[in-house]
C-alpha cells in the first residue's frame, strides 16, 4: 500500500516539473508555451511580441528553406510561430491564456474560456425578434387549434348539430332533391354537408374564451406594438375611476360591478368571457353566475354564494319582499 502511494506521489511530481503541464492539445499553442515559441517573457509588451516574431517569421518562412524535408519543417515552424502570435498580440487571448497557465487544473473552464472566442457572435436584437415571431407563431397556431376542436365538438354534439341542419335546411343549402345530372357520389355529398353545417356553426355560434376565434391582435407581436396604446387606455380609464369612485363616491354601474367579480375570482379574460352569464331581474338588482359563485347586486351592496343555493334563493326572496329599498 505505501509503495502505490510512493508510485502515486513521484507522478504527481512528474507533472508539477513537466514542461506541458497545464497545457492542453488542441487549445492556444497545444503542449508548448506561448511566450517561449516568440523567445520573449510573460512580462513583454505587444510590442516586444511583434518584435520577436518578425525575427522569428523571417528566419522560418517556408520562402527560406530549400525542398523536400527542410521545406516542411520550416513550414510548421512558421505556422506555430504565427499561431502563437495571434495568440500574444490579442489582449482577450492573452488574458485566457494566461489564466489557464495560472489554473492549469480548471480543465473544463479553460476549454469554454477559448472556444467561447470562436463562438459566432448574433445581434441580441435579432435574438429576440426570432424568438418573438416563433412565440407569436405557435400561440397562433394553437389559439386556431383550440377553435377547430370547438367547432368539430359542436359539429358532433347531437343539440347544436340539430339546430345547424335545420338553419342550413332552411336556407337551402342542404336536404334538396338530387338532380339525376348530379353524378357526386353518396359519401361525396355527406361530405359537403358536413362542411355546410361546419360553416353554419361557425357563423351561428358566439364562441367565447380560450376556444374562441384567433384575432391576429391577441398574438405576442402585435400585442407589444399595441402596448403603448394600451397603457395610455389604462391610465385614462384608471383616471376615470379614481374620480367617479374614489373621489365623487358614485355608486358602481353593472360594467363596473363586473369588473370587480373578474378582479376579486383573479380570472383571465378568456376564462371570464366563457363563463360569467348576467341575470337583470330589474333595474336595482342584477345576479351574476360564474363558475360555481353566484352574486347578487343591488345599488347598495354585493352579496356572493358559492355552492349554496338555499341561502341565495332565501336572500333572493328576501330582496323582492321588500322591493330593493
Amino acid at each position: 500500500m505505501a509503495h502505490i502511494c510512493g508510485v502515486k506521489m513521484i507522478f504527481f511530481l512528474l507533472l508539477l516539473v513537466s514542461p506541458s503541464y497545464g497545457f492542453l492539445e488542441g487549445l492556444y499553442c497545444g503542449l508548448e508555451n506561448c511566450y517561449e515559441i516568440l523567445g520573449v517573457t510573460r512580462d513583454a509588451s505587444r510590442g516586444e511580441i511583434t518584435k520577436g516574431y518578425r525575427k522569428l517569421a523571417k528566419k522560418w518562412h517556408p520562402d527560406m528553406a530549400g525542398k523536400g524535408e527542410e521545406k516542411e519543417e520550416f513550414t510548421k515552424m512558421f505556422q506555430k510561430i504565427a499561431n502563437a502570435y495571434e495568440i500574444l498580440r490579442d489582449d482577450e487571448q492573452r488574458e485566457n491564456y494566461n489564466y489557464m497557465l495560472d489554473n492549469p487544473d480548471e480543465h473544463l473552464a479553460n476549454y469554454y474560456r477559448y472556444y467561447r472566442r470562436y463562438a459566432p457572435k448574433v445581434d441580441i436584437r435579432i435574438v429576440i425578434a426570432v424568438s418573438l415571431t416563433i412565440i407569436s407563431a405557435i400561440q397562433y397556431w394553437g389559439a386556431w387549434n383550440n377553435y377547430n376542436t370547438a367547432i368539430n365538438y359542436l359539429c358532433k354534439e347531437p343539440k347544436y348539430r340539430i339546430q345547424a341542419v335545420g338553419i342550413a335546411k332552411a336556407e337551402g343549402l342542404i336536404g334538396q332533391k338530387r338532380d339525376r345530372k348530379d353524378k357526386r357520389t353518396k359519401e361525396e355529398i355527406r361530405n359537403e354537408e358536413e362542411e355546410i353545417i361546419k360553416k353554419v356553426i361557425e357563423e351561428k355560434m358566439d364562441i367565447r374564451g380560450g376556444y374562441s376565434k384567433p384575432d391576429i391582435k391577441d398574438i405576442l407581436w402585435i400585442q407589444l406594438i399595441l402596448s403603448p396604446y394600451y397603457l395610455v387606455q389604462y391610465l385614462i380609464w384608471f383616471a376615470r375611476w379614481v374620480w367617479r369612485f374614489w373621489i365623487r363616491r358614485e355608486e358602481y354601474g353593472e360594467e363596473e360591478k363586473l369588473y370587480l367579480i373578474k378582479k376579486y375570482l383573479k380570472a383571465s379574460r378568456s376564462q371570464w368571457e366563457a363563463s360569467p352569464v348576467l341575470f337583470p331581474v330589474c333595474s336595482k338588482l342584477r345576479i351574476v353566475a360564474y363558475s360555481s359563485f353566484i352574486f347578487i347586486f343591488t345599488n347598495k351592496a354585493c352579496f356572493r354564494y358559492q355552492d349554496n343555493l338555499v341561502c341565495f334563493l332565501h336572500d333572493l326572496l328576501c330582496f323582492a319582499r321588500f322591493k330593493l329599498s
